[in-house]
């Protein structure tokens, strides 16, 4: 069976200079290229594609499917520390989860949400 190699999340963004922003200063994100209307941005093996789509509804405003992504991490108890020292919105605090995950979620600018997991010892 072929493998999947890595994934690339795409988002539609209302302000693509705001989003950028955010995950840039707040999320630790690098940009790897930028074009018209879109940003391609990573941290480690997350890819995102920030499309610019003034109109579009924002997920803010979506609140059933606003879940964008489970990202798994190292040191989920360090970047929790990370992204609120940057004040990013927390969604669900840091917690030790009974399916044994610690995890964590934040909220982006568009509404878009984002959960942090790191297995627990066994």
């Amino acid at each position: 069976m072929s493998e999947i190699l890595t994934s690339t999340f795409v988002l539609a963004v209302n302000d693509l200079a705001a989003s950028k922003r955010f995950y840039l200063e707040k999320l630790g994100f690098a940009e790897d290229f930028s074009v018209d209307g879109w940003a391609f941005l990573s941290r480690g093996a997350c890819k995102l594609r920030l499309g610019h789509c003034p109109d579009a509804m924002p997920m803010s405003k979506n609140q059933d499917h606003s879940w964008f992504a489970y990202l798994h991490v190292r040191d989920a108890s360090g970047l929790y520390e990370e992204t609120v020292k940057h004040g990013v919105e927390i969604w669900h605090k840091l917690a030790d989860k009974p399916w044994g995950m610690r995890e964590f979620a934040v909220v982006t600018p568009d509404g878009h949400r984002i959960v942090f997991g790191e297995r627990l010892p066994v």
